[in-house]
C-alpha cells in the first residue's frame, strides 16, 4: 500500500510538472521563437529552480536566452577564448559518483585574478567548464559533483548560477582553511536551501570515508586516496 502511494504521488507530481512544462513552453516561445529549439528537461530545470512558478520560471529562462545569444554567439567557449586560466591548471573532471553523476575537482589554491583576460575571461571560463560538465553527462542524469579542495587558499583567490540551474547534485569542500571559514560565516545566509542541502563540508580525517558514501574508490581521485589521476578539464 505504501509503494502504491508513493507511486501515485509521483506521478501526481510528474503529471503536474508536464503541465506547467506546457504551459511554460507556450509563454516562452510567443516571446522568444528560438525557444522552441530547447527541450523539456530544460525548462524543467528551470521550474524547478523556482519551484514551479511559470511566470518567475519563464522570465529566468528568456533572461538566460538572451545572455547565451550574447555571451556565447558562436554556441560554446573555444579553448582559444580562456588561455590564461586554462594556464592555471586548477580545472579537472574524471570519474561518475555512485549516481552516475560526472565528478569535477576544483584546486582553489591555484586560482588567481586573472590580470592579462580580467573578469570576462574568468566568465566565459566557467561557462566552459560548465558546458564541458553537462555535455559529459550520460541519459537521464542532469547534475554534477563536485570537490572543491581550498587547501592553500586566501583572500587573493577570491573573485551565473542562475544561467546553470538544478545543475548542481553535491559540493563536497575539501581542506577548508580558517579564512575561508570566517567568510563563509558572512555568505552562508544569503544561500538558498536547496543549495545549502547540497554542501558538504569534509573533514580531513574523514575525508576518504566520507567520499565512498557517494563516490566508489575507481572514482575517486588519486589525490584523496582513489584511484583516478587527475585529469585537465579542457583534455577531458
Amino acid at each position: 500500500m505504501m509503494m502504491m502511494s508513493c507511486e501515485y504521488m509521483k506521478s501526481n507530481i510528474d503529471e503536474k510538472e508536464e503541465t506547467k512544462i506546457r504551459l511554460m513552453r507556450a509563454l516562452v516561445e510567443k516571446q522568444d521563437p528560438s525557444s522552441k529549439e530547447v527541450d523539456d528537461p530544460t525548462l524543467r530545470r528551470f521550474l524547478r529552480a523556482r519551484d514551479l512558478d511559470v511566470e518567475k520560471a519563464s522570465g529566468m529562462f528568456l533572461k538566460y536566452l538572451k545572455w547565451r545569444q550574447t555571451f556565447v554567439p558562436n554556441g560554446s567557449i573555444s579553448l582559444s577564448e580562456v588561455p590564461n586560466e586554462l594556464s592555471q591548471n586548477k580545472m579537472f573532471m574524471q570519474g561518475f559518483d555512485k549516481k552516475g553523476r560526472p565528478i569535477a575537482t576544483v584546486l582553489g589554491a591555484r586560482h588567481f585574478q586573472n590580470k592579462l583576460g580580467g573578469l570576462e575571461e574568468f566568465k566565459r571560463f566557467v561557462v566552459y567548464i560548465l558546458d564541458k560538465i553537462c555535455s559529459r553527462m550520460p541519459p537521464g542524469q542532469e547534475k554534477f559533483v563536485v570537490i572543491g579542495d581550498l587547501k592553500g587558499w586566501g583572500y587573493s583567490n577570491s573573485d551565473l548560477r542562475d544561467y546553470y540551474p538544478e545543475r548542481l547534485g553535491k559540493l563536497f569542500i575539501v581542506h577548508a582553511p580558517y579564512i575561508f571559514m570566517t567568510v563563509w560565516k558572512i555568505v552562508y545566509p544569503f544561500i538558498d536551501n536547496n543549495t545549502k542541502k547540497k554542501i558538504v563540508f569534509v573533514q580531513d580525517k574523514k575525508l576518504k570515508s566520507t567520499l565512498l558514501e557517494e563516490i566508489d574508490e575507481s572514482q575517486i581521485p588519486e589525490i584523496y586516496g582513489g584511484q583516478l589521476p587527475l585529469v585537465p578539464i579542457q583534455e577531458t
